[in-house]
């Protein structure tokens, strides 16, 4: 997975710096890092002591029925408007993560952190980002996977070891943390969140390498599964791809030259940044004052990208392993258009993620587009419900149906995906209620019948209703007059010669890392999160892997 220890070892002292300066790079080579310069340790200044801690009661109603990304990432270097930029950098990546959020910047070789609990705009304001100053930044959005929010567990983390500190925020999930974890404890290591990006601080801690970068490789050497991630040191910005790329990681610049990295493209929009590339799967970038270095120090089998990104998770201004998400998500409305017509008077989607693959399907059908539900932008995670149970409650908050566009039609409803299948069956008889003659549901991916262990929350495999159902089952199911997915062959042939590049664990059941320990939400469940309670006491949340499982074949198969 990771460069060997004699990879490690025999590094020479001459280094290589890409340019930047067009948007088209060759794939980093094997490159030899610098010598490390001297320099003062760095003070690390918190602001989240472990007695800071805000709860937040999330239940998951059973309306949120969708699989959520867990966070995004930003980094930013060499603007003296770090923070703010960041900040709005957040702003864009809020869809990734809405329970917490963090900016960590440098300023006179202190790092000084920023966190909390909520959106950004909750936890970030104008005295605040007065307290970071400094032209070198990180920021992370988050989206707990369980029970309870907890500002510890927000991030970015700071960490002071012998060498100096470091930040790092990241995106992803490690399959073998717990192991990890283990071993470190029994070394000595003290743990003050259930994070397993702290895991990483600590491997970096207790690394027997220099320099720094050498600290990171080695680390990785160690972790296993998904992770994009940005560490940020006294004179560094650092990101870093797991040698699968599971997550997206990219890379831009500004007009006044600043480098910038985030999750997805639309952060570097909203900043003014150039997008100039994906940071590749097992590469390492090092940005400091003598430029930008790639090192590809890890081995880097076939790409393993969260084809998911392209049909809910990512924006659809994004462009994610470089490939427009709006443009995938129109082709596969057309292709559902294309394989599964029904006779209908109208197209309406499941607002907001479904709206692109509407028009699509729209459009290849040749049938009028129009807004048959709209969506309230101004409904919490929690809310009041009333004393006297209305049926559908949480859906009819969210979602409410346009009786002019719909009575008497025959709709066709597209959605992103259908998870438990309770969302579609309400969304169905609210479509029913308000006078739709018939309701044709067109689901725009595969069906989903595998949980995902690399940084996406999705429940266990016994609640994914595909896994248990035929689709004729899961059509009475929900109630509508006919239903269809987007075939999984046919997902393929879009992707064309990149289809290998991308993981279908969640349509195939087949994982390209074997989750040989695995932490899986269940409805019920009460998981820990970082106040009371060791490890033991989320067993719950833990099933037994598959020991049968095998990696996956080129083309996903």
């Amino acid at each position: 997975m990771a460069a060997t220890s004699q990879n490690l070892s025999t590094l020479s002292s001459s280094s290589s710096t890409l340019s930047l300066k067009t948007k088209t790079l060759p794939k980093p080579s094997f490159l030899p890092l610098p010598r490390p310069r001297r320099s003062t340790p760095l003070l690390a200044a918190h602001n989240n002591p472990i007695s800071d801690v805000v709860l937040s009661k999330t239940p998951r109603h059973d309306d949120d029925d969708k699989p959520r990304e867990e966070c995004g990432v930003v980094g930013i270097y060499g603007d003296p408007e770090a923070s703010r930029l960041c900040y709005l950098a957040l702003h864009a990546l809020q869809h990734r993560g809405q329970e917490g959020a963090g900016i960590v910047t440098v300023n006179n070789n202190v790092l000084q952190s920023v966190t909390g609990v909520g959106l950004v705009s909750d936890v970030f304001n104008e005295t605040k980002l007065d307290q970071l100053p400094g032209n070198l930044a990180i920021g992370h959005v988050r989206y707990s996977t369980a029970g309870q929010s907890m500002l510890k567990n927000v991030q970015p983390f700071v960490a002071s070891y012998r060498l100096g500190s470091v930040g790092v925020a990241h995106n992803g999930n490690l399959v073998n943390y717990r192991t990890l974890r283990t071993k470190l404890e029994e070394n000595g290591s003290i743990f003050n969140t259930t994070s397993d990006t702290e895991v990483v601080l600590h491997l970096i801690a207790t690394s027997k390498h220099t320099p720094f970068i050498l600290r990171i490789i080695d680390a990785c050497e160690k972790i296993e599964g998904a992770y994009s991630i940005v560490f940020v040191t006294e004179d560094k910005l650092v990101a870093v791809r797991d040698p699968h790329g599971f997550r997206p990681l990219v890379m831009g610049r500004r007009a006044n030259g600043a480098v910038v990295f985030a999750s997805e493209t639309c952060a570097l929009d909203l900043i003014e940044a150039t997008y100039e590339r994906e940071v590749y799967p097992g590469e390492v970038i090092v940005v400091d004052r003598d430029g930008v270095q790639s090192l590809c120090l890890m081995s880097h089998p076939q790409p393993r990208q969260c084809v998911f990104e392209h049909i809910y998770f990512a924006l659809p201004n994004s462009v994610v392993y470089g490939r427009s998400v709006y443009e995938s998500r129109r082709h596969f409305g057309e292709i559902l258009a294309t394989e599964s017509p029904v006779d209908c008077d109208v197209v309406i989607a499941v607002p907001d993620s479904g709206v692109v693959a509407a028009l699509g399907y729209a459009a290849k059908a040749g049938v009028p587009f129009q807004q048959g539900l709209i969506r309230s932008h101004y409904v919490g995670r929690t809310f009041i419900e009333p004393s006297q149970k209305i049926r559908d409650f949480g859906v009819k908050l969210k979602l409410s149906p346009v009786r002019a566009v719909l009575e008497g039609k025959r709709v066709v409803v597209v959605d992103d995906s259908i998870v438990r299948g309770t969302t579609s069956s309400k969304i169905v008889r609210l479509l029913k209620e308000a006078g739709a003659k018939e309701v044709h549901m067109r689901i725009a991916s595969p069906p989903i019948i595998g949980s995902c262990y690399y940084g996406v929350d999705t429940p266990s495999s016994e609640e994914l209703i595909s896994n248990r159902m035929s689709v004729e089952e899961i059509r009475e199911f929900i109630g509508s007059d006919s239903l269809a997915f987007l075939p999984f062959d046919s997902l393929k042939r879009y992707l064309g010669n990149d289809s290998p590049n991308f993981c279908y664990a969640c349509f195939s059941g087949i994982y390209p890392v074997e989750p040989r320990e695995l932490k899986v939400k269940r409805v019920g469940d009460f998981v820990d999160d970082g106040l009371n309670g060791s490890l033991e006491s989320i067993d719950g949340g833990w099933v037994q892997a598959n020991r049968n499982l095998k990696e996956v074949k080129v083309g996903g198969t």
